[in-house]
């Protein structure tokens, strides 16, 4: 079966804000999981796949190309 989500927007970009999600906080996209959780979790010493265990609906490439541009492992 093949995941119909979306991984990104058509500019590349994975996360993105919308008011009717979380109020405007940044998600990635096809999910309500924050972009500041990732950097949590990162931050206290997990690694990227206990994130992406505690939250399937964010892809893994998806939490690659954040981290990349954003956060240093």
């Amino acid at each position: 079966m093949v995941d119909a989500r979306p991984v990104a927007l058509p500019d590349g970009s994975v996360v993105h804000s919308d008011p009717e999600i979380h109020s405007g906080t940044p998600v990635f996209i096809g999910t309500r999981v924050p972009v500041q959780t990732l950097i949590d979790y990162l931050e206290g010493g997990y690694t990227l796949d206990e994130f992406l265990d505690n939250f399937p609906s964010v892809r893994r490439e998806q939490a690659l190309a954040f981290s990349f541009y954003h956060v240093a492992f």
